[in-house]
């Protein structure tokens, strides 16, 4: 007979009653696929106000490899892995490490699956793998890197502006002055490196991942910067914030599957994003990273869970 602890650990273990549910339908996902799956989810669109104060762990950070490890952990490799991402982006280098040890894990046989939200350096990520699911739904977003929540490209570009201005016209030297003071003198720098760096490294995911198949290697590196010219280019996106649909994502040429054209596989994915949305409302959760086995590694207000 169990004691009266182990019978605590197993109550804790378990979970809540969104925790039972979820579980459930996401190890019914896996059933259907025959492959490992993870979902990783943030609670931004639930908790705004939370994160205003509390930004980091809502974004991707290097805490969530913790979270990975414990979800990868035991797996049989050889089934490839379904990632599900509902997440706003975040910190690029975090990004890179998350990748770089899922392919070290799973090498290319990694599927995005996009629910409805992979922005910015959840992009990045989708585009690490070898395949991108969407439904008419799911939107990706640009890669173009921020700093401070302001666009490096924008930095650069109105530098740009004005050092073409006072070239021109050197009496508007006192409108820029206030304006170019604002920035620290490496700041142009950085940003000219964060630019590099990501569009360097998302290109280099597709080619090595997405499009490795696709010979000869210019025609791979082709169809890589084609997508990462559009995704990276502020001037053409505009905003980072803008929606990029399952239509726009192909006509970049990304390896979309179309979730609608599987009508089970549909009903399973929303089954378990509506199910995970719902615990992330309605608990305290600002994060979920969990299994298709109930190994969760669940983060919330003040504190981190791992049953």
């Amino acid at each position: 007979m169990p004691t009266w602890n182990q019978l605590l650990a197993e109550v804790q273990r378990a979970g809540n009653v969104h925790d039972l549910t979820r579980r459930k339908y996401l190890q019914q996902l896996s059933n259907l696929t025959g492959r490992n799956t993870i979902i990783y989810y943030s609670a931004w669109l639930q908790k705004g106000p939370i994160m205003a104060q509390w930004p980091e762990p809502f974004l991707v950070n290097d805490n969530d490899k913790n979270g990975f490890m414990a979800a990868i952990h035991g797996m049989d490799r050889s089934r490839g892995l379904d990632l599900i991402l509902h997440t706003p982006g975040g910190d690029v280098a975090a990004a890179e490490s998350l990748v770089g040890y899922l392919r070290a894990m799973f090498g290319r046989d990694i599927r995005a699956i996009v629910p409805q939200l992979a922005m910015s350096a959840g992009t990045m990520i989708a585009c690490g793998c070898k395949e991108i699911v969407m439904g008419r739904h799911s939107s990706l977003g640009p890669i173009d890197p921020q700093m401070g929540g302001i666009a490096a490209h924008g930095i650069v570009e109105e530098f740009k502006q004005a050092f073409d201005d006072i070239a021109r016209n050197p009496a508007s030297i006192p409108l820029w002055q206030p304006i170019i003071a604002k920035y620290h003198p490496t700041l142009i720098g950085e940003c000219q490196k964060a630019i590099k760096w990501s569009r360097d490294m998302t290109t280099e995911w597709l080619k090595t991942g997405m499009f490795a198949d696709d010979m000869p290697n210019n025609v791979r590196a082709a169809k890589a910067m084609k997508v990462v010219d559009e995704l990276a280019d502020h001037a053409l996106t505009l905003s980072h914030a803008r929606h990029i649909d399952i239509d726009r994502a192909k006509d970049l040429g990304l390896n979309i599957t179309t979730l609608e054209d599987d009508d089970d596989l549909q009903d399973a994915v929303l089954t378990v994003h509506h199910l995970t949305v719902q615990t992330l409302s309605d608990t305290a959760s600002v994060k979920i990273i969990e299994n298709d086995q109930g190994v969760a590694f669940i983060q919330s207000a003040g504190q981190v869970i791992q049953p």
